[in-house]
């Protein structure tokens, strides 16, 4: 039964660490995130309500896990995209070609400002780094490794 809590604690602090991470880069830091930035943001975002879900449902072993598992295949799916979005800005694959501003409407000329005001962010840049991994890199290092150890706290706690 352990295995199954410390499964249901990486699922929950997984996603609330590297989302918090990522906000205070972009409000602290003032690294603006592009659309591939994004993309990693949602998984986590998922994963946060289905963990609770699995620590709501504690009581029911099964139902639990399977959250916790559902919470542990979100991160999994958020580091997945951020290695794809680490070999975009190392130059080993193409990314996104087209602009990723969205104008929220209003007229023409509206629409115009708002493109004009939004920070350029390019995907394909990394805006800051460490030991030569970037921010993307990291997501993909630390979910991938989080889903992997969730994954295997499962299945430790189903033998048992």
């Amino acid at each position: 039964m352990k295995s199954l809590s410390l499964a249901r604690a990486l699922a929950l602090l997984t996603p609330l660490a590297l989302l918090g991470g990522a906000y205070a880069s972009q409000y602290l830091g003032g690294l603006h995130p592009c659309e591939m930035c994004w993309w990693q943001r949602y998984p986590h975002m998922a994963a946060i309500p289905l963990a609770l879900l699995a620590y709501l449902l504690r009581g029911r072993a099964c139902l639990s896990a399977l959250f916790t598992g559902f919470a542990g295949l979100a991160v999994g799916i958020s580091g997945l995209i951020g290695l794809f979005h680490a070999g975009v800005e190392y130059g080993w694959w193409e990314g996104l070609t087209t602009c990723s501003t969205m104008p929220t409407g209003g007229s023409g000329a509206d629409m115009l400002n708002q493109i004009m005001a939004s920070p350029l962010t390019r995907c394909d840049v990394a805006p800051w780094d460490l030991f030569g991994i970037s921010l993307a890199g990291y997501n993909g290092l630390l979910s991938g490794a989080a889903a992997l150890a969730i994954l295997v706290l499962l299945l430790k706690w189903r033998k048992a």
